[in-house]
């Protein structure tokens, strides 16, 4: 049997349903920063039901949510100093250029951020999406740190940015659109209020608290923080659906299988003011896969799931009653590693030295894709992103992937770094970068080398609370091989 014969397949008539639908966001340069919402839609799938792999059907569902992960040995911390002066000039200059991205293609008064550019030409496209401007907000912290940027020009830019958002940009229940124009921060294109993009916003909000010790930022950062109202979103269910319309209402879809979605829950368990109940943290399923031999929890084949709660949320050396969640990153990033150099033999530029794909531009458009299983379709296509947010959890292999396009494959590197997206096969590279995989590299980038982020974003109150409340402890504890 092939690695991964037990995956099968999820997709369901429900999510190709949503990706007829979404066609329409796809076609005119202008309208290009709809493809992320391609994104989400996609994600959906993964409330439809899932072929187990052979060691769940042996268990059942309910053991398998228990089990949580098969370790193989303590995860291999990032050590300061363990990266080489090469390694450190290299993830300099990526942080330098992405955190151009963010500065130059906000707009100052609002502080919104561009979903995405062009890479070659002037942009001007009006698309700005709350989930970049979170990463931007988080770049701007990093750049201040690294003498990029000055502090009262880094300061300025904060306060006019959150000032926005708490005074002027429309809001439902405290939750914001997930689009909206760079200028006027009118919703664009019917888009959802987002739960996910919120917490992806509050994320960058909470991290310029944690940083710059100045009392108009704590202000402004507590009010946007606490005029989320988690508990409309949970007033009927555990589980928080991804979003609401003025037209439609709730949309039907709930995060309900282990993604991205525990930033979300742990902002909302750490609330004061609209707290979740810590039922929600154990509401949602984790179910274990096994690949090459690894087992891990996961759900979606696009890596970016198992790295966004772990840009900000520090995971090492805890665990819950299911997981050691960075460990759990740590072999999923491994077995994506893996997956690739089989797929070698059909696609000769996979290697050990070029892998990844996680969701992104392609030749053909905007395509959710990756693997275990393979989703695609897959077709030689490299994404930066995909080895570069994984840099804390496998330093020397991803370190390996952008020492190796930086070095030959300089068509994949513009102002604000690497393009989204490139075919070595076909001489394809994207003409885009993408805020939001721009913005993952930068700040795992700087956990890789430092820790920043998650320290600085670790440090406020409401993101403490809501790792307690899920009850996470130290591995040292009872590590979760032993539930």
């Amino acid at each position: 049997m092939p690695k991964g014969a037990g995956y099968g397949s999820f997709a369901s008539t429900e999510s190709m349903t949503k990706a007829r639908h979404r066609k329409q966001f796809r076609g005119q340069r202008l309208d290009s920063s709809r493809r992320e919402f391609v994104r989400r839609a996609a994600s959906w799938s993964i409330a439809a039901p899932i072929v187990l792999t052979p060691f769940e059907a042996l268990i059942g569902e309910a053991e398998a949510q228990q089990s949580g992960t098969q370790h193989a040995g303590p995860a291999a911390l990032p050590e300061p100093g363990s990266l080489t002066p090469a390694d450190e000039q290299l993830l300099n200059e990526i942080e330098h250029a992405s955190f151009l991205f963010f500065w130059e293609q906000s707009n100052p008064a609002t502080g919104l951020t561009k979903d995405r550019c062009s890479a070659r030409e002037k942009d001007t496209s009006l698309g700005a999406s709350i989930a970049s401007t979170g990463f931007g907000l988080t770049a701007i912290c990093i750049a201040e740190k690294r003498g990029f940027v000055g502090y009262a020009d880094a300061r300025l830019r904060v306060i006019q940015a959150l000032s926005y958002l708490w005074h002027k940009l429309p809001t439902h229940r405290g939750f914001f659109y997930h689009f909206a124009n760079i200028d006027t921060g009118e919703r664009m294109w019917d888009s959802e209020v987002s739960s996910v993009d919120t917490a992806l916003l509050l994320c960058g909000v909470l991290t310029c608290h944690g940083y710059f010790k100045d009392k108009t930022i704590s202000d402004l950062a507590h009010a946007i923080f606490d005029r989320v109202d988690w508990t409309w979103l949970s007033e009927d269910t555990s589980l928080l659906p991804h979003g609401w319309t003025p037209e439609m209402g709730f949309l039907p879809y709930k995060w309900d299988f282990y993604s991205e979605l525990m930033m979300m829950y742990l902002l909302g368990m750490g609330s004061q003011s609209h707290p979740l109940h810590s039922e929600a943290w154990f509401a949602w399923k984790r179910t274990v896969f096994e690949y090459d031999g690894l087992r891990y929890i996961g759900s979606f084949a696009p890596l970016f799931v198992h790295q966004y709660s772990q840009a900000w949320f520090d995971f090492r050396g805890k665990h819950d009653r299911y997981a050691d969640y960075f460990e759990n990153s740590t072999i999923a990033t491994d077995v994506h590693r893996r997956f690739c150099l089989e797929l070698s033999e059909q696609f000769p530029d996979y290697s050990n030295a070029l892998w990844g794909i996680t969701a992104s531009d392609s030749a053909k458009g905007y395509v959710v894709w990756g693997g275990p299983p393979a989703m695609g379709p897959i077709d030689g296509t490299v994404v930066p992103a995909a080895a570069g947010g994984s840099l804390p959890f496998l330093p020397a292999a991803t370190m390996r992937v952008l020492r190796t396009i930086r070095e030959h494959y300089p068509k994949a590197w513009c102002r604000y770094g690497f393009v989204d997206a490139f075919n070595p096969l076909t001489d394809w590279y994207d003409s885009d970068v993408v805020g939001i995989d721009t913005g993952i590299l930068m700040i795992m980038a700087e956990n890789a080398r430092t820790g920043f982020v998650w320290e600085t974003f670790m440090k406020n109150p409401e993101a403490q609370r809501g790792m307690e409340v899920a009850g996470f402890q130290p591995n040292a504890s009872a590590p979760p091989a032993a539930q």
